[in-house]
């Protein structure tokens, strides 16, 4: 059986280098682990990129997923509580990615 299609979601906006160190991180753990990820990080890589359209390019991936994980500080970003929605209307699965991994991912 394929391993779930995991999405990656946490807070990008004003944070130094949008976040995507740890981003990067827990993508490059949970690929270590097996697991199949999808890290807007890579999707969006112009950091002058219009919000919305990063957003939807990444809403258009989270769609193909399985699962989303969140990272630190989700809760208090605007697009990664959308995202969350969103895959709890789909019937995805949801971690923390501290819960996948065994550890926590600093922001």
């Amino acid at each position: 059986m394929a391993a779930p299609r995991i999405y990656l979601a946490g807070p990008m906006t004003g944070l130094q280098e949008f976040n995507f160190p740890a981003f990067h991180a827990a993508a490059a753990t949970l690929r270590a682990a097996g697991h199949d990820v999808v890290n807007p990080a890579e999707i969006n890589k112009d950091p002058n990129a219009d919000w919305a359209a990063c957003l939807r390019a990444d809403i258009a991936q989270l769609v193909t997923c399985d699962a989303i994980a969140l990272l630190p500080g989700w809760i208090n970003s605007r697009g990664a509580t959308l995202e969350r929605h969103i895959a709890h209307c789909l019937g995805m699965r949801i971690f923390m990615v501290a819960d996948l991994i065994g550890e926590q991912v600093s922001v």
